[in-house]
């Protein structure tokens, strides 16, 4: 197909079809820059410090571990540089946690009467960088040794693609649909995907994800599905992280159900803010028709993130200020920062933790890394509250 061609049609439901294949057929070239020729995600190599910060030690304990056999050397060298893949580092956490004197320093998995996490992320306004937000926690508590489970609860399924799935290509295989459906729903096992990223899985979504709604009108209890679904896998996973759709739909009320903590991402605009306000005026109306049906809804965490976030703007940053005075205990202190190196990276379907330092402006990529670093670790810091860590 000619992208350049100008589209001819005589009638607008060819018009239509002629649209959706040539952003189709767009989308897949743009894709392949990031995937490879077999559209498959691979995970970029880890510098020595970047390794080092990631299993939470030194280039200098590393280069020992290496030199006295504790630790295999890396695949890649390059000179007198190593490269670390994530498969390596996180056989690295399996080698060094059993020799570690500190329990749960290299694989800080829950333990034993710690309850599984169940994360939801949810805001009915479009915008507010729900799915990438879901994906870049997603990605910092893998890297850091979490095993992680992604719920996309969206038909849209952007998160699936961010996972490396095609939802469009693979049409017909089993999603989270199938583990939740009124009708002969499957095993949640086999539903689970592994992803590029080791310790990190999805049950993957598709358009057929918006037929639940109509089945749950049938079923009385329909918001109990997922819980049940997660139930029969949690011996498998720290934290689940669940993305909704972007509304306050019956997809969303069985994520609420599911979940243990919630964060609502918002940008910091007064319109986002009036949005917010009515959203979660509807989610007081429908938490009392869910606690109606004996499913008492009661949380570790309820948050509110900043997503966007331009600390150089004077106006969204007075907005910051004013949530914080109005909120002090509910809106988290990290925030996601409105960054060029996020937005690149969205693009290609892609987290910050996916680029390459040398592939943007340092300066850029640091500032956005942190940011999502301390999204990432205050997240981890209420996990850890959760379990009585803190």
């Amino acid at each position: 197909m000619d992208l350049m061609k100008p589209i001819e049609a005589n009638a607008l439901d060819d018009l239509a079809l002629q649209i959706s294949e040539r952003m189709t057929n767009a989308v897949k070239g743009h894709l392949l820059q990031a995937f490879a020729p077999d559209m498959t995600k691979t995970l970029r190599l880890f510098s020595v410090p970047e390794a080092a910060d990631l299993l939470n030690t030194t280039p200098q304990f590393l280069r020992k571990c290496h030199s006295d056999g504790t630790l295999p050397e890396p695949a890649e060298q390059r000179g007198t540089r190593k490269y670390y893949s994530a498969e390596e580092l996180w056989s690295f956490r399996q080698i060094l946690e059993k020799k570690s004197s500190t329990p749960g320093r290299y694989l800080p998995w829950r333990r034993e009467g710690e309850a599984l996490q169940v994360w939801q992320l949810m805001n009915f306004k479009g915008g507010c960088a729900k799915t990438t937000t879901t994906a870049h926690i997603a990605h910092y508590l893998a890297l850091n040794g979490f095993r992680v489970l992604l719920i996309d609860m969206d038909p849209q399924a952007s998160l699936t693609g961010m996972c490396g799935l095609d939802p469009h290509q693979e049409f017909g295989a089993t999603t989270i649909y199938d583990a939740i459906t009124l009708n002969d729903p499957v095993p949640m096992s086999e539903v689970i995907r592994e992803t590029f990223m080791p310790g990190l899985h999805i049950a993957p979504s598709q358009l057929i994800l918006s037929e639940f709604k109509m089945e749950a009108r049938a079923d009385k209890n329909f918001f109990l599905r997922l819980q049940d679904a997660i139930a029969q896998v949690q011996d498998r996973f720290d934290v689940v992280l669940i993305d909704s759709p972007p509304e306050l739909d019956i997809l969303t009320l069985t994520g609420m159900a599911a979940a243990t903590s919630i964060i609502v991402p918002m940008t910091p605009s007064m319109m986002d803010v009036t949005s917010t306000a009515q959203f979660m005026r509807l989610v007081s109306s429908y938490i009392g028709v869910i606690n109606q049906h004996d499913a008492k809804l009661d949380y570790d965490h309820f948050r509110f993130l900043i997503t966007r976030d331009e600390p150089t703007d004077g106006p969204s940053q007075q907005l910051v200020a004013f949530l914080r005075a109005l909120f002090p205990n509910i809106l988290m202190q990290a925030t996601c920062y409105k960054s060029t190196a996020v937005s690149d990276a969205t693009m290609l379907k892609q987290t910050v933790y996916e680029l390459d330092r040398s592939d943007i402006t340092r300066s850029t990529y640091d500032r956005a890394r942190a940011s999502m670093d301390a999204v990432g670790a205050e997240i981890r810091a209420m996990m850890e509250t959760s379990w009585g860590r803190q």
